[in-house]
């Protein structure tokens, strides 16, 4: 119901002051204009880049790098790969995470989403490994998402795994980590924080 998620951008826009990224079921480039006449600063798209990468192109073209977010959903199977799900995250492709994230940043990504479904809602810490594999292979900033449970586990994804933001959810949401106090932390560990 594109309605209702619009409506739903516009007062959380109204009411938020940080950058807002807003996802799911983007498929054309009037979704992503919808989606930022309403608020939004940036807009993810995820399964339509896959399925037709010359609309990431498009949509970078037409709005601008900045506000465009390439989403992976990634899952490292028994050979030991990384490889992209759609549809999120039920739907297993043979697509390379890594030669994935190369070709969406060349086609125009302002940023990568980047969400390992092995470590996601573990609370056991992010995937280090592919995040820093990402990083290194792509000039954009990689966000990294899935896993993060601890203070420490932050400070890992941002070192080891070269992440340039860290994306988490029940741990703030029921206050088990206060994102102050974890600023606090990672400032504390060298690591550029603005508190």
């Amino acid at each position: 119901d594109r309605d209702t998620t619009l409506h739903t951008v516009e007062r959380m826009a109204g009411e938020v002051f940080i950058p807002l990224t807003v996802g799911g079921g983007v498929r054309e480039l009037q979704d992503i204009r919808n989606l930022l006449n309403a608020g939004a600063d940036k807009v993810a798209i995820n399964s339509a880049a896959i399925h037709n990468p010359e609309f990431e192109r498009e949509a970078a073209l037409r709005f601008g790098s900045q506000c465009i977010v390439v989403a992976i959903d990634t899952k490292q199977e028994a050979d030991g790969e990384w490889y992209v799900y759609l549809n999120g995250g039920t739907v297993p492709t043979t697509t390379s995470c890594l030669a994935w994230a190369q070709e969406a940043a060349s086609l125009g990504a302002g940023e990568i989403l980047l969400t390992s479904m092995n470590h996601d809602g573990t609370k056991a810490g992010f995937a280090v490994e592919i995040t820093a594999a990402v990083s290194k292979a792509v000039s954009i900033p990689v966000i990294a998402s899935g896993g993060g449970g601890t203070m420490e586990h932050f400070e890992a994804v941002f070192k080891a795994g070269a992440a340039d933001a860290a994306l988490a959810a029940s741990v703030f949401h029921f206050k088990e980590i206060e994102v102050h106090a974890l600023k606090s932390f990672l400032l504390e560990k060298g690591l550029p924080i603005r508190l």
